[in-house]
């Protein structure tokens, strides 16, 4: 999805573009669970992006709606980054992975029943 920056009322851009792209890993019977590339590196950028197409990340009190099971069954927001990118000012490339931590692992694990 892309979202364009919008003009305020004096006619003048009021806001930067922002690029996120996602894939559907698994549909559960309320949710989904969602691989996201930011393209651009905006703040909240996953969570404005994905409630604005009304699906907003489990948990997120500021621009989600509440979870159907009346909060989040994790207490926190389902965000997670397993994987990160970046080039340090020497100009080598630094990337780090993990795995799911096991408060989403097993919330997946409840979903699955």
């Amino acid at each position: 999805m892309v979202v364009r920056p919008e003009k305020n009322q004096n006619n003048k851009i009021a806001g930067k573009l922002a690029i996120t792209e996602y894939k559907v890993i698994k549909k559960y019977r309320e949710f989904s669970l969602v691989e996201v590339y930011p393209k651009t590196g905006r703040m909240h950028q996953i969570r404005v992006h994905m409630a604005s197409i009304g699906h907003p990340v489990v948990g997120d009190k500021l621009y989600g709606k509440r979870s159907p099971f009346g909060r989040s069954p994790v207490g926190r927001q389902f965000l997670h980054a397993y994987y990160l990118s970046f080039s340090l000012p020497s100009g080598r490339k630094l990337a780090l992975e993990t795995d799911l931590p096991p408060d989403l692992e097993q919330t997946l694990t409840k979903l699955e029943k």
